[in-house]
């Protein structure tokens, strides 16, 4: 009796402190993203710059690496019993995907646009026969073009 209430006390810890450091990074995220509305992240076929005179091309990437934590792993694996939509994960590659485009935009603070940006993820450290997430990567990257002005 005393194991299963520890372990239900580290599960609530789990979830608290999990929660707090989800809302935080939340909280960072959308500080970050409003003091780079003015740079755009595109794909595109055609070239953005029309006939304006292209001063720099440099290749931007930012990576970022997001942790599931025991809670959500356990409440993922409920999920998978019973189907539907795993949120836990869902919010681990949002948060995963608006870091590293952030962290792209980071590297190019000259630049006029991203363009051809791509996003790619792997799964990290997960156990492959019991098909778990340890952690999650994602890989953003684009061309930085800086503009003439006209």
């Amino acid at each position: 009796m005393e194991g299963l209430i520890g372990f239900g006390l580290l599960l609530f810890i789990g979830y608290v402190f999990g929660a707090i450091a989800e809302k935080r990074h939340y909280r960072s995220l959308r500080e970050r993203e409003r003091r780079f509305l003015y740079l755009p992240a595109v794909t595109l076929k055609e070239r953005v710059a029309g006939d304006a005179e292209i001063l720099d091309a440099v290749l931007v990437h930012g990576s970022a690496v997001i942790s599931v934590d025991y809670f959500k792993r356990i409440m993922a694996g409920l999920r998978n019993l019973f189907g539907g939509a795993v949120r836990s994960y869902e919010t681990l590659i949002d948060r995963a995907r608006r870091e590293a485009v952030l962290r792209m935009k980071e590297m190019a603070p000259g630049a006029t646009v991203i363009v051809n940006v791509r996003v790619e993820t792997a799964v990290i450290g997960g156990s492959a026969n019991k098909k778990s997430v340890g952690s999650v990567e994602v890989l953003a990257y684009g061309t930085a073009l800086t503009l003439a002005d006209r």
